[in-house]
This record gives structure tokens, sequence and C-alpha cells, in this order.
């Protein structure tokens, strides 16, 4: 059984053991994160049937993502910005979904 559960402004498609890396959560490595924004429950989308339905999932590290090269230039002007930037992210694993 699938789900797909929406955090961090982004939706992921997870079932029992997978993955996931999304927007940095507030909670620390090791601890249990239930995700409560469940938009599918394999192919249901019945809002009687979501009303409860949650998705349990272990923090497994927090870390940051490859950096971004912002680069700004205008030609025969001589000006060039060369910024960077790197998400914050929290890898999880899935444990459960309730449905």
């Amino acid at each position: 059984m699938f789900a797909v559960v929406e955090t961090g402004g982004k939706q992921y498609r997870v079932k029992v053991g997978d993955v996931i890396r999304a927007e940095k959560v507030a909670a620390d490595v090791g601890h249990i994160v239930e995700l409560e924004k469940v938009t599918l429950i394999g192919g249901k989308v019945d809002a009687k049937s979501l009303g409860s339905a949650r998705v349990t999932a272990e923090v497994l590290e927090h870390k940051k993502t490859n950096k971004v090269i912002v680069f700004k230039k205008k030609r025969r002007h001589n000006y060039r910005r060369k910024r960077g930037h790197r998400q914050q992210i929290t890898v999880m694993r899935v444990k459960e979904i309730i449905s």
C-alpha cells in the first residue's frame, strides 16, 4: 500500500520502508515524526477515509543538499556576482501508514 504525503510544500509518494529527503523537520535524529497531511492512500481520495490518516517516519539524519550556484552577469559593464546556497533537509524512513 502507498500514500501521498505533503511536507515542506512538496508531495511524496511513499510506502513502508521508503527513505525520503524532505525540507527540514524540527525533530531530533532517531525520533518518530507523524506526517498528518495525507492526500491519498492506495488510490483512495475519499475525505472520510483520509480524515484520520497519517504516516509515521523515523528521522535518520539532518544534512544539506548540494550547492546551487547563482551567477549574475551584465555584459560590457564589469558586473559579476556569484552566490551559493545549500538547502537544509531531513532524511526520513517511513515506518507505518495508518488509514
